[in-house]
């Protein structure tokens, strides 16, 4: 096969990273060239789909999203427990003369007070 030849007219900032290329690799700027050019062509040539890689990208985000959820109730009910225990802790020191529905009542009133304040609600 015949090779063909082009002109080709690199700004300064090129030629001199193409210079440096060929440098390192101990090859002439033409060489270097040849190269850049082949390497340039099979990566445009063999590129990946881009709708395929955003589609993969919105199913991952969206899995995300899911595991987010999940572990958000998780916490949101480590907070409630976390609150039970301080308020039946606190009943138990105090004596225990409360009945279950009144801690309940401070159990919620304190599990609202903490989710206000992860919030930046005073």
């Amino acid at each position: 096969m015949k090779p063909v030849q082009y002109t080709v007219r690199l700004p300064a900032t090129l030629n001199k990273a193409l210079r440096k290329l060929a440098e390192q690799q101990g090859i002439t700027p033409y060489a270097a060239l040849r190269r850049s050019v082949v390497a340039g062509i099979n990566a445009q040539a063999n590129a990946p789909n881009p709708d395929a890689e955003i589609r993969e990208m919105v199913a991952e985000v969206a899995a995300m999203g899911a595991r987010l959820a999940d572990l958000e109730r998780m916490v949101d009910r480590t907070l409630f427990t976390a609150c039970a225990a301080y308020c039946y802790a606190r009943n138990a020191a105090a004596g225990g003369g409360k009945t279950d529905d009144i801690v309940l009542g401070e159990i919620n009133r304190a599990y609202d007070r903490q989710r206000a304040l992860a919030e930046g609600r005073s």
